[in-house]
Parts: C-alpha cells; sequence; structure tokens
C-alpha cells in the first residue's frame, strides 16, 4: 500500500487557517461589546459636557450627539420591536423599551433615554457572556461520522469520502480508526469497542462474516470489510438522525422577562394611553401637553431597567458558580429546568461506572472440593492465568495482568486461540486451558454449576483436564457513586433509573448496589429514548437524563435535562446535551440542581425588589410627584441592590 506524502507545506496552511479561526473568533467576541462601548463614552462626554455648561453644546447639538449615542444600542432593540409587530407579538419588553426611551427623547430628557437602553445592553450582554463562556468550556461540535474510508479500487486502497463508497465495496480499518460503514468481516477476527454504539462496556470479538457497525473503534490489528449498507443509512448516521428529531420535540423554558413583559408592557401602555386622556373628563384646566409630558415620564419610570439588568446578572452569577463547581450550563433556561427535575434517569458505562475493567474476585480451590482443582492456592492461579494471558491483546487480558502475584513469573508456549472461547497452551509442561465456559465444556472440563448465576464476565482456568477456579472481571463503579444517589435524592429527587446497553443482568446488579428504583438493560438508543419517552408523559413528571455516549445523543436531546460527562463523553452527547459534567463525577447532578435552586431563588428576590419599587415610583410619577431624575436614580439604586444581591452567588458553597 502507498504511504501518503505528509505535505510541510500543508501542515502550515492548516496551522494559519485554525490561528486565523481563533483569531476571528476573538474578534467577533469583542465586536459585541463595541455598540456599548460608543454609547457609554458619548453618554458620559455628553453628561459631562452639559454639567459643565460648554457653550456650543446647546440647540440642536445635544439632540444630534445622544441620538448618535443611542442609535448603537437602540437601534437594535427598536429594530427587534418592530419585527415582533409585524408578527402579531405586539406587547414585547422591546416595544415597551422602545417606546419608553424614544418617550424620553420627546420630552427632552435625552441623557435617561441614552441611559434606559444602555442598560438593557449591558444586560443582554451579560446574559450572552454567561451563555458564551458555557459554550466556550465546551467541545464543538464534531462529526463522529468518519469522515474518510480507505476502499480497496484499481489494486490498492484509496482514501475516500465515505459517501462516495457503494455497497460491496470492500475497506481497510487501521488500529485505533472508527469503521466508517455497516458492513461484514472479512478478516479471521476483530476487537471492536462499540460502547459509543451499544453502551455495552465489554470490547466485542468478532469473527468472519459476522456483522459490523460505524462507529465501533478497531481495538486490534488492520481489519478489512465488506461494505452492505450506503454511508446515510448507516448505525451513526441513523444515531445522528434521532438527535435530531428529539432535538425537533424539545421545547426550551422561556427566560422570566420574556413571559412578565408580556402582561407587564400591556398593562404600562394603556395606563399611559390612559393617563394622557382620562384627565381630560375630570380636569377642569386639561392641558394635552401637560398630561402627555407626565404619561411619558410614566413610560420612562416603567422601563424595567432593574429587571432587565438584575435577571440576566442573577443567572450569570448562577452560570459562574456552576462553571467554577465543574458544571457547564449551556444557558440560564436549564438553571430553571434543573429546579424542577423529579425524576433521573442515568447511562451505566461511563457514567457511574469507570468504563476500565478490574478483577472483582479470585476463585480456586478453597471453593471448591480440592478433587476439581489443580492448583495450590490463589498466587499460582493467577501465575498460570497470567502466563496464558500475556499472549493476548483482548483489554479482558490487560485487566487480569494488572494483579500482583507473588513468586517466580511463569511463561506459556504454545499458545493458540480458539476463535470466540479463549487460548489454550503449556504452562510448565502442563496443559493450559484459559477462556468461557464453553472452551471448558468442548474439552469436556467439569465446571461447577454455581457459575451459572454469575452476572460479570468470567474467565475460567484449567489444567491437564481439571478445572482450576476462575476469575470474574468487572467495570468499576465510580468512587463517588454511591455518595451521587444519597445527595441525588437527598436533593429532593424522588425517582432515580437506570437505563443501560451493557447485559440486563449486569445492569440490574449495578442498580441494586446503588439501591436505584428501578433498572434495565441490553437497550439499544431507540429503546432508550422510548422509555423516558414514556416517563416524560407522565403528570407533574420532569425528567433529567446523564450519559457519555454516542447512543445516549437522542435520549439528551429528548429529556428535559441532558447531562453529558465532559471529560470522557462523546462530542456528541457532549453537544446535544444541555449540561455538562467537566469531572466525570455523578455527584455533580445534586450540586447542580442546588446551585439551579440558588439561582432561582435570588433572581425572584431581585424581581420581587425591583418590581416593588418599581410600583410605588410608577404611583409616585402617575400623580406628578416624581421627576425624571428620581426614576432614574431609583431605577439605578434597585439595579445596584440588585447587582450585589447576585454576587452573593459568587461566594455561596454547595455540597
Amino acid at each position: 500500500m502507498k504511504k501518503k506524502k505528509i505535505n510541510l507545506r500543508d501542515l502550515k496552511a492548516n496551522s494559519n487557517k485554525a490561528h486565523s479561526h481563533n483569531h476571528d473568533k476573538s474578534s467577533s467576541q469583542f465586536k459585541a461589546y463595541i455598540p456599548a462601548v460608543i454609547s457609554f463614552t458619548m453618554l458620559i462626554i455628553g453628561i459631562g459636557l452639559d454639567y459643565f455648561d460648554v457653550s456650543f453644546f446647546k440647540d440642536w447639538l445635544p439632540i444630534i450627539w445622544y441620538g448618535i449615542a443611542y442609535l448603537p444600542v437602540g437601534f437594535p432593540v427598536v429594530k427587534e420591536g418592530w419585527e415582533s409587530i409585524k408578527k402579531g407579538d405586539v406587547f414585547t419588553e422591546f416595544f415597551l423599551m422602545s417606546i419608553a426611551t424614544i418617550g424620553a427623547f420627546i420630552i427632552g430628557e435625552y441623557p435617561e433615554g441614552v441611559a434606559v437602553m444602555l442598560f438593557y445592553a449591558v444586560g443582554e450582554l451579560f446574559q450572552n457572556a454567561a451563555v458564551n463562556r458555557a459554550k466556550g468550556n465546551i467541545k464543538a461540535l464534531l462529526d463522529v461520522r468518519p469522515k474518510e474510508a480507505n476502499v480497496f479500487r484499481d489494486g490498492d486502497y484509496k482514501s475516500v469520502n465515505p459517501e462516495s463508497v457503494e455497497i460491496g465495496e470492500k475497506i481497510q480499518i487501521r488500529v485505533g480508526e472508527k469503521i466508517p460503514l455497516d458492513g461484514m468481516l472479512l478478516s479471521e477476527k476483530a476487537s471492536l469497542n462499540t460502547a459509543a454504539l451499544t453502551g455495552e462496556s465489554k470490547p466485542d470479538t468478532i469473527t468472519k462474516s459476522e456483522k459490523v457497525y460505524a462507529g465501533s473503534i478497531n481495538l486490534d490489528g488492520v481489519i478489512e470489510v465488506r461494505t452492505t449498507k450506503e454511508f446515510k443509512d448507516s448505525s451513526i448516521a441513523r444515531i445522528l438522525d434521532m438527535v435530531q428529531n428529539a432535538t425537533a420535540r424539545k421545547s426550551k423554558t422561556e427566560l422570566f422577562i420574556r413571559k412578565f413583559a408580556r402582561i407587564y408592557t400591556p398593562i404600562v401602555v394603556f395606563l399611559a394611553i390612559g393617563l394622557t386622556f382620562l384627565p381630560y373628563l375630570f380636569v377642569d384646566d386639561y392641558v394635552f401637553r401637560d398630561w402627555l409630558y407626565r404619561a411619558l415620564i410614566f413610560l420612562v419610570i416603567s422601563c424595567p431597567c432593574a429587571l432587565v439588568i438584575s435577571i440576566p446578572l442573577g443567572y450569570f452569577g448562577g452560570l459562574g458558580a456552576a462553571s467554577r463547581n465543574g458544571i457547564l450550563f449551556k444557558g440560564a433556561s436549564f438553571l430553571d429546568a434543573m429546579t424542577k427535575v423529579n425524576t433521573v434517569v442515568m447511562d451505566k458505562t461511563g457514567t457511574v461506572t469507570k468504563g476500565v475493567f478490574k478483577i472483582k474476585e479470585v476463585v480456586t480451590k478453597n471453593n471448591f472440593a480440592p478433587a476439581l482443582s489443580a492448583v495450590e492456592g490463589e498466587a499460582e492461579f493467577m501465575q498460570y492465568l497470567m502466563a496464558m494471558e500475556e499472549q493476548s491483546t483482548h483489554p479482558i487480558a490487560k485487566a487480569i495482568l494488572e494483579y500482583k502475584a507473588d513468586g517466580a513469573d511463569f511463561e506459556a508456549t504454545e499458545v493458540s486461540e480458539v476463535a470466540g472461547k479463549g487460548l489454550k497452551g503449556t504452562v510448565n509442561g502442563k496443559q493450559v486451558l484459559v477462556g468461557n465456559k464453553a472452551l471448558m465444556v468442548s474439552n469436556g472440563i467439569e465446571v461447577p454449576s454455581e457459575t451459572d448465576t454469575i452476572v460479570e464476565s468470567i474467565v475460567m482456568l484449567a489444567i491437564d483436564g481439571k478445572f482450576a477456579g476462575y476469575v470474574t472481571i468487572a467495570d468499576e463503579l465510580k468512587e463517588d457513586a454511591h455518595q451521587a444517589i444519597k445527595q441525588i435524592r437527598e436533593a429532593g429527587i424522588s425517582k432515580i433509573i437506570m437505563l443501560s446497553g451493557d447485559k440486563d443482568s449486569i445492569t440490574l446488579q449495578v442498580s441494586e448496589e446503588l439501591n436505584l428504583d428501578w433498572a434495565k438493560g441490553s437497550l439499544l438508543p431507540e429503546d432508550k429514548l422510548n422509555e423516558v419517552e414514556k416517563l416524560k408523559t407522565q403528570p407533574d413528571t420532569t425528567v433529567a437524563f446523564m450519559g457519555d455516549g454516542i447512543n445516549d445523543a437522542p435520549v439528551l436531546a429528548a429529556s428535559d435535562v441532558g447531562i453529558a460527562m465532559g471529560g470522557l463523553g462523546s462530542d456528541v452527547a457532549i453537544e446535544t446535551a444541555d449540561v455538562i459534567i467537566q469531572t466525570d463525577q455523578p455527584s455533580k447532578i445534586a450540586r447542580a440542581v442546588n446551585i439551579g435552586r440558588s439561582t432561582r431563588r435570588i433572581v425572584w428576590q431581585n424581581i420581587g425588589l425591583a418590581f416593588g419599587v418599581k410600583v410605588v415610583v410608577l404611583i409616585l410619577g402617575a400623580g406628578g410627584l416624581a421627576t425624571m431624575w428620581e426614576a432614574v436614580f431609583a431605577d439605578v439604586g434597585v439595579a445596584l441592590l440588585a447587582i450585589l444581591n447576585a454576587v452573593r452567588l459568587q461566594r455561596m458553597t454547595w455540597s
């Protein structure tokens, strides 16, 4: 096979391209702040010129100056309000902000008109910064479907786009590469990591003519596959399609300010209209201009600056606090959503377990009649077993070889593999068999019946025709798995469920060990999705799903809150999820719930404070007892208190 020549010029070009991309990204982030900076600078200069009564700053110049200062932050809001009106949604916060600030200009309060809109723009920037910060810590979505396939054409393997590979063509997959299309194995055997597809923690050993699936990772040796499906019909493509469909069904929680504005805005607008015209019916010396002036002041006072800035700041504080605790929320709405979760559904492999094989138990002649055993003790048993497994590259063999055995190392010779069953060879002049029960039975070895009830992966050893014992291999629970379940329950979550692609018996065993409410194993991605959809149909049920594999992506998207393991999780799972646990610790789920509740509590405190003061000042303004400066001062003061309250989130700690 021809080697692909590495072009240093291409590498340099790619490096420059990446650098340029990062530079463009930072530039675009900076550009978002330019309008607010321009408006703020011009506002401060204008106020200074007014304060010192500069001679040339008279007549039309202040209007032009403040008008220019207003445009960078005001025009986008006015435009958004107009677009909403065209769609039939009149009473939005954009509409209120627009008429309130334009009203300030009409009555000659130009600085206040700019300041009010600047407050709004700053609040939006805080909210956007929070979301961008979370997204900046999350890997960008990478298409897990392999980008190329080595297909055999014209007597050689050529690298092509997988979409161009036809059914029946032969492809080659090197060690560590993902299989690009579904197919049938042409090589004698293959060891594949299918965890991303099935959730199965144990790598699959596939033999010739068996099916292999796109997205599986080749672990051992170069293999060849005959394709049986086109790229668009592969396993990975099907899962990604489910993700898109599930995302389309998923409704996002709207921020409170948008819901509140739909009620608050029309009330304020109609009150202002009433304040302008109704006095004509009750006041003898009615002057239209005076009551219009008072109504416009009323509109400016009603502008929800404190609400607008305090709510995003509260969420920003929550997002920042969560980030420092290793939890990334992709938006403020998910902080709210976490407070409503009452059912947690979790995957097993890589979520509550480490996804790494360890010896769980070694059973030798101490557990059987001596007549059945061929070794003196555990150390000798393990030396025989390790001598054989040294000849294997299987992940289970690696787990066995981590065992520390006393005494001299044994050496195995004449080792050969029995397809799908295990190994046979010679150790210290004795015939040794290492493998599953099928290997033992086919060689006439009597196996104790109690091994039939073992749910973990089991490796048996026979020496000179006698059963010597076995070891069980299991995926270890994460150190904080028990603590995680305890804290989730303490957080008030009423139901904890496990859904896994791993064997049902193993899933049920882990569930029992963690004292979960119920569990189900041997599930395909479609099955997990169906189970969660069923849960969501139950009254008053808000579901959070926690997973890490590609196979978890559809259910992550369909759940009310999707939570992904950020350290070892797949790119698709991370991108699809709403919340990312950077440290892969399931115990952070309870902390995420508590941070969400603390954030929501502070946000509601800010809402109560801002709304309470606003009502008082509005009444005073309607009665002509509050001036524009008093209203602005009250609004800024409330905003400052709200900011100080939100800052408390930065100092809080959660268990």
